[in-house]
C-alpha cells in the first residue's frame, strides 16, 4: 500500500520538478558566484527551504545586511505562506507526526498541488501528503546543488535570473486559472493587489494586500455560507 501511495505521491509531484530542477539551478549558480559552496546551498536548500526568499537571501547575505532587515524582509516576502496555510488547518491539524514536516514544506508550488484534499484511495492521506512534500523539497535542492556545481565549472551571467520566481509564480496562477471553475479568488487577488500597488508603491503594497484579499475572502465565504 505505502510503495503504491509513494508512486502516486510522485506522479503528483512530477510538474514541480522539472520547475524546481530548473529553479534550484538558477539559485546555486547565485550561491556560487557569490562565494558559497556546495555546502552552504544545500544547507540553505535543506534548512530554510524558502524558494524566493534564498533568491533574496543570497542579496542579503553579499550586502551584509543586519539581522533586523533580515527579519523584515522574510516576513515580508513570505507573509502569503500565513494566508494561504489558512486553508490547510482542517487537513493538516490530525496528520500526528507527520505535521512539522508538512507544515515546514508547504511551500507555494507544494500548495498548489495539495489545496484540492484529493488524496489516492489506498488511504492514508497523511503519508501521501508527506510523500508529495518530500518529493518537492528533494527537487529543489538536487537542483540548487546542480547549479552550484555548473555555477563552479561554467561561467554564467546572473543578470535577470532572480525573476525566475515571478516566472514561476505567474505560470502556477495561469494554470489554476484555466482549471479552476470558480475565478472569484484570483480576481479578488488581482484587484487588491493592484489598488494597493497603486496605493501603497511598490516597495510597501505586498503586506497590505495580504491583508485586504484576505478580509475580501472573509466576506466573500459568509455570505456564500449564508445563501446556502
Amino acid at each position: 500500500m505505502n510503495r503504491q501511495i509513494i508512486k502516486s505521491a510522485f506522479i503528483k509531484s512530477l510538474p514541480v520538478l522539472a520547475g524546481y530542477i530548473v529553479l534550484g539551478i538558477g539559485f546555486g549558480i547565485l550561491m556560487n558566484n557569490a562565494g558559497y559552496g556546495v555546502l552552504w546551498t544545500a544547507a540553505m536548500s535543506i534548512f530554510i527551504y524558502a524558494g524566493s526568499m534564498q533568491y533574496v537571501g543570497v542579496g542579503l547575505l553579499t550586502g551584509g545586511a543586519s539581522v533586523l532587515t533580515a527579519i523584515f524582509t522574510t516576513i515580508t516576502v513570505n507573509a502569503r505562506h500565513l494566508f494561504y496555510s489558512i486553508s490547510m488547518i482542517d487537513k493538516y491539524k490530525d496528520s500526528g507526526k507527520y505535521k512539522p514536516y508538512l507544515i515546514f514544506a508547504l511551500t507555494d508550488e507544494t500548495y498548489s498541488l495539495l489545496c484540492d484534499g484529493n488524496t489516492p484511495d489506498e488511504g492514508n492521506p497523511d503519508f501521501y501528503r508527506f510523500m508529495v512534500s518530500l518529493f518537492d523539497h528533494c527537487y529543489w535542492i538536487l537542483g540548487s546543488i546542480i547549479g552550484n556545481l555548473i555555477g563552479s565549472v561554467l561561467p554564467f551571467s546572473t543578470a535577470g535570473i532572480e525573476f525566475s520566481m515571478t516566472a514561476l509564480f505567474v505560470a502556477a496562477f495561469t494554470e489554476q486559472w484555466l482549471t479552476a471553475k470558480d475565478r472569484i479568488s484570483a480576481v479578488t487577488g488581482i484587484v487588491c493587489t493592484l489598488l494597493c500597488l497603486v496605493i501603497f508603491g511598490r516597495n510597501n503594497f505586498l503586506i497590505p494586500a495580504m491583508i485586504l484579499i484576505t478580509f475580501v475572502l472573509t466576506i466573500l465565504s459568509k455570505r456564500g455560507e449564508r445563501t446556502k
